[in-house]
């Protein structure tokens, strides 16, 4: 059988897990129709990198006399698209800013005086946890901002950072269900988390938050974040409380995954084998430090390489998940090329592995690029060019390292977020 060259095929699986998690794709199998509406109004409400598209196939499943009359929608810069009747605002990530705090604030009050027989759809997508910053008490948006830098530095994994911005916001941790009571909820999300756990989807808005501040309070120490002192009252006091299992007000919230990381993976496998190589999923929620991973793949990819272990060559190994990066250097950042960094060390030229890690939002850390290629004769281009991987990578510096050799992979926003992609292809000898 003729093959496409690696490269082009591992770019050909990534594009097919970002086409499986297309709001237009996989959105409207999940609204209820418009007789389960209730007879009351239907308020679109949402945020995330997905969120604009996702409204956009609200509106073009449902005829304007069954759809919403009013709704809001946040979205990054860039990721925005037309819609007819739900407003959509551009807002800053992974940084909050003034736009994300104002879309907030309007978002809460499109919620509020709502009654029984209304209908709430709340559309999430990864990076709804810094789009909408609704500071709580007197924390000020300037604190909450060096709060999520602080977050985003130190390492922490996306489980402990929003269990922190949960017990920070006015609108997380069950907080904007519970505004919408007693109106019935309707969630419908796209994860782009490890485990799909509902809590860390934009820091679960509309679920129940069974950690406490004092948890959220470990973590700062964990870490050794410094809180500012409006911050540290509401965790040591208690008044940062999220909602919890068995609120009553939360008793007619619904949630539905739309899309989730196993589904992407799973689309790109289809590719791989079509294409007729074997293909093996190793994880859809793999976590940790981006170059330890990076690491342990690479020593995995050699003993297939080596010694046909514990699969034979040739084939692919799909993994998804979010890593993180502790940075302490001054580079570019971006956890998938730091993985992808790491992994080229690791393997050290070997010959017949290639590999493909992005992130599908098109986003790698703050770059608007979704992440890089890798090839056997990455170091040796590195070298003659007088590039040097271990100090790329001390200084967090991936998308440097691959950007001068040109192979960063670029995508522009793909309107989606079901996390990182990874995949080693590994051919025979």
């Amino acid at each position: 059988m003729h093959r496409a060259p690696p490269q082009l095929l591992l770019r050909e699986m990534f594009d097919a897990a970002v086409a499986a998690a297309q709001p237009a794709l996989c959105l409207p199998p999940q609204l209820p129709r418009p007789q389960e509406l209730g007879g009351g109004r239907l308020i679109v409400v949402g945020a995330g990198k997905a969120a604009a598209a996702m409204a956009q196939a609200v509106e073009a499943h449902w005829h304007e006399a069954d759809g919403p009359r009013s709704g809001l929608v946040v979205t990054r810069y860039g990721h925005g698209v037309p819609c007819e009747r739900i407003e959509v605002i551009e807002a800053a990530h992974p940084l909050p800013d003034a736009a994300g705090l104002a879309a907030a604030q309007r978002l809460l009050e499109q919620v509020q005086g709502l009654r029984h027989e209304d209908l709430v759809l709340c559309l999430l997508s990864g990076g709804g946890s810094a789009l909408l910053p609704a500071p709580l008490g007197a924390l000020s948006l300037v604190e909450k901002q060096h709060i999520h830098a602080a977050l985003l530095r130190s390492g922490a994994s996306i489980g402990e950072m929003n269990c922190v911005r949960r017990h920070l916001s006015a609108l997380k941790g069950g907080r904007l269900a519970a505004a919408c009571h007693p109106a019935r909820v309707l969630t419908l999300a796209i994860s782009d988390v490890p485990g799909d756990r509902l809590l860390d989807i934009a820091s679960g808005p509309t679920v129940a938050d069974p950690s406490t501040c004092a948890d959220a309070l470990a973590i700062v120490q964990r870490y050794r974040i410094e809180l500012p002192s409006a911050a540290r009252q509401l965790l040591e006091s208690g008044e940062g409380e999220s909602i919890k299992p068995g609120d009553p007000r939360l008793a007619r919230s619904e949630y539905r995954l739309i899309a989730t990381p196993q589904l992407a993976l799973e689309a790109a496998a289809r590719v791989g084998r079509q294409a007729g190589w074997a293909v093996h999923i190793l994880g859809d929620a793999l976590e940790g430090e981006a170059r330890e991973l990076g690491r342990a793949l690479g020593g995995m990819a050699l003993q297939v390489a080596r010694r046909a272990q514990p699969f034979a060559p040739p084939c692919v190994l799909l993994s998804g998940g979010e890593s993180t990066v502790t940075v302490r250097g001054r580079g570019r950042g971006g956890r998938n090329v730091e993985f992808l960094l790491a992994l080229a060390l690791a393997l050290e030229g070997q010959p017949g592995v290639h590999a493909l890690a992005a992130d599908t939002d098109g986003v790698d850390g703050l770059e608007e690029i979704a992440g890089a290629l890798l090839a056997p004769d990455t170091l040796a281009r590195a070298a003659s060019l007088g590039l040097r991987p271990r100090a790329f990578l001390d200084d967090n510096d991936g998308h440097g390292f691959f950007g001068a050799l040109g192979d960063a992979v670029l995508t522009g926003p793909t309107r989606t977020n079901v996390n990182d992609f990874r995949a080693i292809l590994i051919d025979a000898a």
